[in-house]
Protein backbone atom coordinates (compact mmCIF):
# COMPACT_ATOMS: atom_id res chain seq x y z
CA UNK A 1 0.00 0.00 0.00
CA UNK A 2 2.34 2.34 0.98
CA UNK A 3 4.98 1.52 -2.32
CA UNK A 4 2.07 3.27 -4.17
CA UNK A 5 2.09 6.59 -2.00
CA UNK A 6 5.77 7.11 -1.96
CA UNK A 7 5.93 6.74 -5.54
CA UNK A 8 3.19 9.73 -5.97
CA UNK A 9 5.44 11.41 -3.29
CA UNK A 10 8.81 11.21 -5.32
CA UNK A 11 6.90 12.03 -8.39
CA UNK A 12 6.31 15.73 -7.27
CA UNK A 13 9.85 16.67 -8.36
CA UNK A 14 8.53 15.54 -11.78
CA UNK A 15 5.67 18.17 -11.91
CA UNK A 16 8.72 20.74 -12.72
CA UNK A 17 10.42 18.89 -15.33
CA UNK A 18 8.48 16.80 -18.08
CA UNK A 19 5.22 17.22 -19.00
CA UNK A 20 4.57 13.84 -20.70
CA UNK A 21 6.78 12.14 -18.93
CA UNK A 22 4.47 12.43 -15.64
CA UNK A 23 1.76 11.70 -17.47
CA UNK A 24 3.44 7.89 -18.71
CA UNK A 25 4.07 7.35 -14.79
CA UNK A 26 0.57 7.92 -13.90
CA UNK A 27 -0.63 4.85 -16.52
CA UNK A 28 2.42 2.93 -15.08
CA UNK A 29 1.19 3.34 -11.74
CA UNK A 30 -2.52 1.75 -12.73
CA UNK A 31 -1.32 -1.14 -14.02
CA UNK A 32 1.36 -1.38 -11.14
CA UNK A 33 -2.03 -1.17 -8.82
CA UNK A 34 -3.39 -3.57 -11.28
CA UNK A 35 -1.29 -5.99 -10.49
CA UNK A 36 -2.22 -6.17 -6.37
CA UNK A 37 -5.85 -7.17 -7.48
CA UNK A 38 -7.75 -7.18 -4.32
CA UNK A 39 -10.44 -10.08 -4.95
CA UNK A 40 -13.23 -10.21 -2.20
CA UNK A 41 -14.82 -8.50 1.17
CA UNK A 42 -11.91 -9.23 3.83
CA UNK A 43 -9.43 -6.47 3.88
CA UNK A 44 -6.09 -7.18 2.06
CA UNK A 45 -2.49 -6.25 2.13
CA UNK A 46 -2.77 -4.32 5.35
CA UNK A 47 -0.11 -1.57 6.06
CA UNK A 48 -0.30 1.24 7.97
CA UNK A 49 -3.72 1.72 8.41
CA UNK A 50 -4.58 1.64 4.66
CA UNK A 51 -6.00 -1.86 2.83
CA UNK A 52 -8.00 -2.60 -0.01
CA UNK A 53 -10.98 -4.44 -0.39
CA UNK A 54 -13.04 -4.65 -3.44
CA UNK A 55 -15.19 -1.98 -2.86
CA UNK A 56 -11.81 0.30 -2.60
CA UNK A 57 -9.80 -1.58 -4.95
CA UNK A 58 -11.65 -0.74 -7.82
CA UNK A 59 -12.38 2.85 -7.10
CA UNK A 60 -8.67 3.24 -6.10
CA UNK A 61 -8.16 1.79 -9.78
CA UNK A 62 -10.64 4.12 -11.19
CA UNK A 63 -9.08 7.34 -9.33
CA UNK A 64 -6.10 6.26 -11.03
CA UNK A 65 -7.22 5.54 -14.58
CA UNK A 66 -9.57 9.62 -14.71
CA UNK A 67 -6.14 11.44 -13.00
CA UNK A 68 -3.86 9.46 -15.89
CA UNK A 69 -6.73 10.62 -18.94
CA UNK A 70 -7.41 14.21 -16.68
CA UNK A 71 -3.51 14.78 -18.11
CA UNK A 72 -3.64 13.27 -21.40
CA UNK A 73 -6.90 15.78 -21.97
CA UNK A 74 -5.18 19.04 -20.43
CA UNK A 75 -2.59 19.49 -23.63
CA UNK A 76 -3.81 23.13 -24.13
CA UNK A 77 -2.45 24.25 -20.33
CA UNK A 78 0.67 22.77 -21.62
CA UNK A 79 0.78 24.53 -24.44
CA UNK A 80 -0.10 27.69 -23.49
CA UNK A 81 2.13 27.48 -20.49
CA UNK A 82 -0.46 28.66 -18.35
CA UNK A 83 0.96 27.35 -14.75
CA UNK A 84 1.18 24.09 -16.02
CA UNK A 85 3.72 22.94 -13.15
CA UNK A 86 1.40 24.03 -10.56
CA UNK A 87 -1.34 22.23 -12.30
CA UNK A 88 0.67 18.59 -12.33
CA UNK A 89 1.55 19.34 -9.13
CA UNK A 90 -2.05 20.17 -7.68
CA UNK A 91 -3.16 17.00 -9.67
CA UNK A 92 -0.89 14.98 -7.87
CA UNK A 93 -2.13 16.46 -4.24
CA UNK A 94 -5.38 15.17 -5.10
CA UNK A 95 -4.47 12.03 -6.06
CA UNK A 96 -2.70 11.38 -3.26
CA UNK A 97 -5.87 12.56 -1.02
CA UNK A 98 -8.16 10.56 -2.93
CA UNK A 99 -5.86 7.29 -2.70
CA UNK A 100 -5.54 7.37 1.34
CA UNK A 101 -9.59 8.13 1.44
CA UNK A 102 -10.25 5.46 -0.52
CA UNK A 103 -7.46 2.81 1.03
CA UNK A 104 -7.62 4.12 4.57
CA UNK A 105 -9.49 1.48 6.99
CA UNK A 106 -9.75 4.20 9.91
CA UNK A 107 -13.09 6.19 9.62
CA UNK A 108 -11.14 9.85 10.61
CA UNK A 109 -8.49 9.33 8.30
CA UNK A 110 -11.08 8.62 5.45
CA UNK A 111 -12.65 12.02 6.80
CA UNK A 112 -9.83 14.00 6.83
CA UNK A 113 -8.69 13.44 3.05
CA UNK A 114 -12.25 13.64 2.14
CA UNK A 115 -11.85 17.02 2.96
CA UNK A 116 -8.39 17.51 1.89
CA UNK A 117 -9.61 16.46 -1.83
CA UNK A 118 -11.89 19.40 -1.83
CA UNK A 119 -9.34 21.95 -1.97
CA UNK A 120 -7.40 20.77 -4.81
CA UNK A 121 -10.51 20.20 -7.09
CA UNK A 122 -11.06 24.33 -5.74
CA UNK A 123 -7.64 25.13 -7.05
CA UNK A 124 -8.30 23.07 -10.05
CA UNK A 125 -11.54 25.03 -10.65
CA UNK A 126 -10.65 28.39 -9.52
CA UNK A 127 -7.26 28.66 -11.33
CA UNK A 128 -7.77 26.73 -14.33
CA UNK A 129 -11.68 27.21 -15.16
CA UNK A 130 -13.40 29.63 -18.29
CA UNK A 131 -15.64 32.41 -17.22
CA UNK A 132 -15.11 34.42 -14.30
CA UNK A 133 -18.21 33.01 -12.81
CA UNK A 134 -15.63 30.42 -11.45
CA UNK A 135 -15.16 32.07 -8.16
CA UNK A 136 -18.86 31.72 -6.94
CA UNK A 137 -18.90 28.22 -8.15
CA UNK A 138 -15.78 27.58 -6.36
CA UNK A 139 -17.69 28.91 -3.42
CA UNK A 140 -20.52 26.63 -3.90
CA UNK A 141 -18.58 23.52 -3.96
CA UNK A 142 -16.86 24.51 -0.91
CA UNK A 143 -19.24 25.82 0.96
CA UNK A 144 -22.28 22.96 0.40
CA UNK A 145 -19.08 20.51 1.83
CA UNK A 146 -18.00 22.68 4.38
CA UNK A 147 -21.57 22.78 5.87
CA UNK A 148 -21.95 19.22 6.58
CA UNK A 149 -18.51 18.42 7.15
CA UNK A 150 -18.23 19.92 10.79
CA UNK A 151 -21.60 18.07 11.82
CA UNK A 152 -19.88 14.60 10.55
CA UNK A 153 -16.57 15.21 12.33
CA UNK A 154 -18.73 15.68 15.70
CA UNK A 155 -20.04 12.59 15.27
CA UNK A 156 -17.05 10.48 14.50
CA UNK A 157 -16.03 12.18 17.67
CA UNK A 158 -19.12 10.85 19.73
CA UNK A 159 -18.84 7.31 18.46
CA UNK A 160 -15.07 6.87 19.71
CA UNK A 161 -15.81 8.62 23.11
CA UNK A 162 -18.90 5.98 23.01
CA UNK A 163 -17.42 3.40 21.83
CA UNK A 164 -13.20 3.16 21.41
CA UNK A 165 -12.90 2.62 18.19
CA UNK A 166 -12.64 3.87 14.29
CA UNK A 167 -11.58 1.31 12.22
CA UNK A 168 -13.91 0.18 9.75
CA UNK A 169 -13.16 -3.50 10.47
CA UNK A 170 -14.49 -3.47 14.09
CA UNK A 171 -17.23 -0.53 13.69
CA UNK A 172 -20.05 -3.19 14.40
CA UNK A 173 -22.31 -1.24 16.77
CA UNK A 174 -25.62 0.15 15.26
CA UNK A 175 -26.82 3.97 15.63
CA UNK A 176 -30.40 4.23 16.42
CA UNK A 177 -31.39 7.71 16.59
CA UNK A 178 -32.37 9.28 12.83
CA UNK A 179 -30.85 12.79 14.28
CA UNK A 180 -27.19 10.70 14.20
CA UNK A 181 -27.93 9.09 10.58
CA UNK A 182 -28.39 12.89 9.08
CA UNK A 183 -25.23 14.12 10.93
CA UNK A 184 -23.03 10.83 9.94
CA UNK A 185 -24.52 11.01 6.01
CA UNK A 186 -25.35 14.35 5.51
CA UNK A 187 -21.77 15.11 3.91
CA UNK A 188 -22.07 12.28 1.84
CA UNK A 189 -25.81 12.79 0.49
CA UNK A 190 -24.35 16.36 -0.27
CA UNK A 191 -21.19 14.87 -2.52
CA UNK A 192 -23.39 11.84 -4.11
CA UNK A 193 -25.51 14.57 -5.09
CA UNK A 194 -28.88 13.63 -4.04
CA UNK A 195 -31.90 15.98 -5.47
CA UNK A 196 -32.43 18.93 -3.62
CA UNK A 197 -28.62 19.10 -2.34
CA UNK A 198 -27.89 19.07 -5.76
CA UNK A 199 -27.04 23.02 -6.65
CA UNK A 200 -23.49 22.90 -6.69
CA UNK A 201 -22.72 20.21 -8.96
CA UNK A 202 -23.91 22.18 -12.69
CA UNK A 203 -22.26 25.37 -11.51
CA UNK A 204 -19.12 23.90 -10.47
CA UNK A 205 -18.96 21.32 -13.84
CA UNK A 206 -19.97 24.02 -16.12
CA UNK A 207 -16.85 26.59 -14.45
CA UNK A 208 -14.12 24.08 -14.42
CA UNK A 209 -11.78 23.52 -16.78
CA UNK A 210 -12.01 19.63 -18.71
CA UNK A 211 -9.81 18.25 -15.94
CA UNK A 212 -11.87 19.72 -12.99
CA UNK A 213 -15.05 18.12 -14.88
CA UNK A 214 -13.21 14.86 -15.50
CA UNK A 215 -12.52 14.86 -11.61
CA UNK A 216 -15.82 16.09 -10.35
CA UNK A 217 -17.41 13.47 -12.45
CA UNK A 218 -15.00 10.78 -12.55
CA UNK A 219 -14.29 10.22 -8.67
CA UNK A 220 -15.51 13.31 -6.45
CA UNK A 221 -19.14 11.94 -6.93
CA UNK A 222 -18.22 8.23 -5.66
CA UNK A 223 -16.64 9.31 -2.85
CA UNK A 224 -20.36 10.24 -1.07
CA UNK A 225 -21.28 6.58 -2.48
CA UNK A 226 -18.18 5.07 -0.95
CA UNK A 227 -18.90 6.53 2.14
CA UNK A 228 -22.76 5.56 2.69
CA UNK A 229 -21.36 1.85 1.58
CA UNK A 230 -18.66 2.26 4.49
CA UNK A 231 -20.77 3.22 7.22
CA UNK A 232 -23.82 1.05 6.16
CA UNK A 233 -23.52 -1.05 9.01
CA UNK A 234 -23.75 1.60 11.63
CA UNK A 235 -27.56 2.64 10.30
CA UNK A 236 -29.26 -0.90 9.71
CA UNK A 237 -32.30 -0.63 11.94
CA UNK A 238 -32.93 3.14 10.65
CA UNK A 239 -32.43 2.08 7.05
CA UNK A 240 -35.61 -0.47 7.92
CA UNK A 241 -37.86 2.78 8.96
CA UNK A 242 -36.46 5.58 6.59
CA UNK A 243 -34.98 4.73 3.51
CA UNK A 244 -37.95 4.59 1.60
CA UNK A 245 -37.74 8.51 2.32
CA UNK A 246 -34.54 8.69 0.73
CA UNK A 247 -35.00 6.37 -2.35
CA UNK A 248 -38.08 8.57 -3.25
CA UNK A 249 -36.37 11.65 -3.10
CA UNK A 250 -33.81 9.74 -5.27
CA UNK A 251 -36.42 8.50 -7.92
CA UNK A 252 -38.46 11.36 -8.17
CA UNK A 253 -35.56 14.16 -8.81
CA UNK A 254 -34.05 11.71 -10.91
CA UNK A 255 -37.14 12.10 -12.95
CA UNK A 256 -37.07 16.07 -12.76
CA UNK A 257 -33.58 16.72 -13.24
CA UNK A 258 -34.25 14.19 -16.28
CA UNK A 259 -36.77 16.67 -17.72
CA UNK A 260 -34.58 19.82 -16.67
CA UNK A 261 -31.76 17.99 -18.79
CA UNK A 262 -33.44 18.32 -22.03
CA UNK A 263 -34.37 21.81 -22.14
CA UNK A 264 -31.02 22.61 -21.43
CA UNK A 265 -28.37 24.41 -24.29
CA UNK A 266 -25.27 24.15 -22.56
CA UNK A 267 -23.16 21.28 -23.34
CA UNK A 268 -21.71 20.59 -20.19
CA UNK A 269 -24.60 21.49 -18.38
CA UNK A 270 -26.55 18.81 -19.76
CA UNK A 271 -23.96 16.27 -18.74
CA UNK A 272 -23.53 17.79 -15.74
CA UNK A 273 -27.94 17.06 -14.62
CA UNK A 274 -27.02 13.98 -16.34
CA UNK A 275 -24.40 12.69 -13.36
CA UNK A 276 -27.30 14.09 -10.66
CA UNK A 277 -29.68 11.40 -12.32
CA UNK A 278 -27.62 8.54 -12.57
CA UNK A 279 -26.39 9.30 -8.99
CA UNK A 280 -29.46 9.35 -7.97
CA UNK A 281 -30.09 5.62 -9.44
CA UNK A 282 -26.94 4.56 -7.75
CA UNK A 283 -28.18 6.19 -3.97
CA UNK A 284 -31.68 4.70 -4.21
CA UNK A 285 -29.30 1.54 -5.26
CA UNK A 286 -27.59 1.91 -1.71
CA UNK A 287 -30.25 2.45 0.29
CA UNK A 288 -31.97 -0.88 -0.85
CA UNK A 289 -29.87 -2.14 1.49
CA UNK A 290 -29.63 -5.52 -0.76
CA UNK A 291 -26.68 -6.66 -2.41
CA UNK A 292 -27.90 -6.70 -5.39
CA UNK A 293 -27.85 -3.24 -4.75
CA UNK A 294 -24.92 -2.38 -3.53
CA UNK A 295 -23.10 -3.99 -6.54
CA UNK A 296 -25.45 -2.78 -9.29
CA UNK A 297 -24.59 1.19 -7.30
CA UNK A 298 -20.73 0.09 -7.63
CA UNK A 299 -20.97 -0.76 -11.07
CA UNK A 300 -22.93 1.79 -11.90
CA UNK A 301 -20.34 4.13 -10.12
CA UNK A 302 -17.65 2.81 -12.44
CA UNK A 303 -19.30 2.79 -15.63
CA UNK A 304 -20.85 6.60 -14.95
CA UNK A 305 -17.28 7.59 -13.91
CA UNK A 306 -15.80 6.60 -17.25
CA UNK A 307 -18.86 7.43 -19.69
CA UNK A 308 -19.44 11.09 -18.08
CA UNK A 309 -15.50 11.81 -18.02
CA UNK A 310 -15.47 10.91 -21.68
CA UNK A 311 -18.67 13.09 -22.10
CA UNK A 312 -16.89 16.06 -21.06
CA UNK A 313 -13.58 15.16 -23.02
CA UNK A 314 -15.80 15.52 -26.49
CA UNK A 315 -17.77 18.56 -25.01
CA UNK A 316 -13.88 19.82 -24.42
CA UNK A 317 -12.96 18.95 -27.58
CA UNK A 318 -15.95 21.26 -29.37
CA UNK A 319 -15.25 24.15 -27.00
CA UNK A 320 -11.43 24.76 -28.16
CA UNK A 321 -12.42 24.76 -31.49
CA UNK A 322 -15.47 26.80 -31.57
CA UNK A 323 -14.80 29.03 -28.23
CA UNK A 324 -18.79 28.04 -27.42
CA UNK A 325 -20.79 25.26 -25.32
CA UNK A 326 -24.44 26.54 -26.93
CA UNK A 327 -26.38 23.54 -28.42
CA UNK A 328 -27.48 26.24 -30.74
CA UNK A 329 -23.99 27.15 -32.23
CA UNK A 330 -22.58 23.66 -32.27
CA UNK A 331 -24.78 22.40 -34.96
CA UNK A 332 -23.75 20.50 -37.82
CA UNK A 333 -20.74 18.83 -36.33
CA UNK A 334 -21.11 16.12 -38.49
CA UNK A 335 -20.59 18.14 -41.75
CA UNK A 336 -17.67 19.46 -39.97
CA UNK A 337 -15.81 16.85 -38.02
CA UNK A 338 -17.50 13.65 -39.36
CA UNK A 339 -15.24 11.56 -37.47
CA UNK A 340 -16.14 12.78 -34.20
CA UNK A 341 -19.71 12.05 -34.64
CA UNK A 342 -18.79 8.43 -34.21
CA UNK A 343 -17.36 9.28 -30.71
CA UNK A 344 -20.33 10.95 -30.02
CA UNK A 345 -22.82 8.28 -30.69
CA UNK A 346 -20.58 5.60 -28.44
CA UNK A 347 -20.60 7.71 -25.55
CA UNK A 348 -24.09 9.23 -25.85
CA UNK A 349 -25.19 5.43 -26.34
CA UNK A 350 -23.38 3.96 -23.17
CA UNK A 351 -25.01 7.09 -21.48
CA UNK A 352 -28.64 5.50 -22.29
CA UNK A 353 -27.43 2.33 -20.94
CA UNK A 354 -27.06 0.49 -24.02
CA UNK A 355 -25.25 -2.83 -24.57
CA UNK A 356 -22.85 -3.70 -24.38
CA UNK A 357 -21.77 -0.70 -21.93
CA UNK A 358 -21.30 -1.18 -18.19
CA UNK A 359 -24.13 1.05 -18.01
CA UNK A 360 -26.47 -1.47 -18.72
CA UNK A 361 -25.43 -3.97 -16.51
CA UNK A 362 -25.57 -1.42 -13.35
CA UNK A 363 -28.75 -0.40 -14.47
CA UNK A 364 -30.32 -4.09 -14.52
CA UNK A 365 -28.78 -4.74 -10.75
CA UNK A 366 -30.41 -1.78 -9.93
CA UNK A 367 -33.54 -2.21 -11.51
CA UNK A 368 -33.45 -5.46 -10.11
CA UNK A 369 -32.94 -4.33 -6.66
CA UNK A 370 -35.44 -1.14 -6.90
CA UNK A 371 -38.36 -3.43 -7.73
CA UNK A 372 -37.64 -6.23 -5.26
CA UNK A 373 -37.97 -3.48 -2.61
CA UNK A 374 -41.29 -2.09 -3.76
CA UNK A 375 -42.98 -2.84 -6.70
CA UNK A 376 -44.50 0.92 -6.82
CA UNK A 377 -40.66 1.90 -7.88
CA UNK A 378 -41.40 0.91 -11.30
CA UNK A 379 -43.00 4.09 -12.63
CA UNK A 380 -40.22 6.06 -11.61
CA UNK A 381 -37.40 3.91 -13.40
CA UNK A 382 -39.77 3.73 -16.45
CA UNK A 383 -39.44 7.01 -16.28
CA UNK A 384 -36.02 7.80 -15.75
CA UNK A 385 -34.71 4.79 -17.96
CA UNK A 386 -36.89 7.08 -20.96
CA UNK A 387 -35.62 10.00 -20.33
CA UNK A 388 -31.82 8.61 -20.09
CA UNK A 389 -32.10 8.17 -23.41
CA UNK A 390 -34.52 10.96 -24.74
CA UNK A 391 -31.58 13.38 -23.25
CA UNK A 392 -29.03 10.98 -24.43
CA UNK A 393 -30.63 11.16 -28.03
CA UNK A 394 -31.03 14.59 -27.62
CA UNK A 395 -27.52 15.48 -27.38
CA UNK A 396 -26.37 13.51 -30.04
CA UNK A 397 -28.65 14.88 -32.80
CA UNK A 398 -28.54 18.91 -31.75
CA UNK A 399 -24.77 18.41 -31.83
CA UNK A 400 -24.24 16.86 -34.86
CA UNK A 401 -27.21 17.25 -37.48
CA UNK A 402 -28.31 20.94 -38.82
CA UNK A 403 -27.20 23.28 -40.73
CA UNK A 404 -23.15 24.43 -38.94
CA UNK A 405 -22.71 28.16 -37.88
CA UNK A 406 -20.86 30.08 -40.58
CA UNK A 407 -18.35 30.86 -37.89
CA UNK A 408 -17.40 27.51 -37.61
CA UNK A 409 -16.31 27.18 -41.73
CA UNK A 410 -12.47 26.83 -39.99
CA UNK A 411 -12.47 24.64 -37.58
CA UNK A 412 -9.66 22.80 -37.46
CA UNK A 413 -8.56 19.04 -37.52
CA UNK A 414 -8.56 16.32 -34.46
CA UNK A 415 -5.39 15.24 -32.73
CA UNK A 416 -4.48 11.79 -32.37
CA UNK A 417 -4.09 12.57 -28.65
CA UNK A 418 -7.88 13.28 -28.55
CA UNK A 419 -8.87 10.43 -30.64
CA UNK A 420 -6.42 8.24 -27.70
CA UNK A 421 -8.33 9.87 -25.32
CA UNK A 422 -11.56 8.90 -25.89
CA UNK A 423 -10.46 5.53 -26.72
CA UNK A 424 -8.94 4.80 -23.63
CA UNK A 425 -12.09 5.87 -22.14
CA UNK A 426 -14.39 3.64 -23.99
CA UNK A 427 -12.75 0.68 -24.06
CA UNK A 428 -12.76 0.00 -20.62
CA UNK A 429 -16.40 1.33 -20.55
CA UNK A 430 -17.51 -1.64 -22.93
CA UNK A 431 -15.06 -4.32 -22.48
CA UNK A 432 -15.66 -4.28 -18.59
CA UNK A 433 -18.83 -6.52 -19.46
CA UNK A 434 -16.67 -9.61 -19.96
CA UNK A 435 -15.85 -9.88 -16.62
CA UNK A 436 -19.39 -9.27 -15.14
CA UNK A 437 -18.66 -12.22 -12.88
CA UNK A 438 -15.93 -10.02 -11.19
CA UNK A 439 -19.27 -8.30 -9.75
CA UNK A 440 -21.59 -10.95 -9.91
CA UNK A 441 -19.83 -13.75 -8.08
CA UNK A 442 -20.90 -12.58 -4.18
CA UNK A 443 -24.50 -12.62 -5.63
Amino acid sequence: MMKFLMMMVFMMPLCFMNFWLFQSLFFILFFLCLMNLSYGFEFMNISYSMSWDLLSFTLVLLSFWVCSLMVLASEKIYKIKNYYNVFLLVMLLLMISLYIAFSSMNLFLFYLFFEISLIPTLILIVGWGYQPERIEAGIYLLFYTLLASLPMMLMIFYYYKNYYTLDFYFMNFQLENIYMFILFNLVFLIKVPMYMLHLWLPKAHVEAPVSGSMILAGIMLKLGGYGMMRLMYLFMKIYNNYNIYLIMISMLGGVIVSLICIRQVDIKSLIAYSSVAHMGFVLSGIMTFSLWGLWGSLVMMLAHGLCSSGLFCLANIIYERSNTRSLYLNKGMMNLMPSLSLWWFLFCSSNMAAPPSLNLLGEMMLINSLVSFSKNLMLFIFFISFFSAVYSLYLFSFSQHGIFSKNLKFMYMIYFREYLLLFLHWIPLNLLILKLDFFVIWI
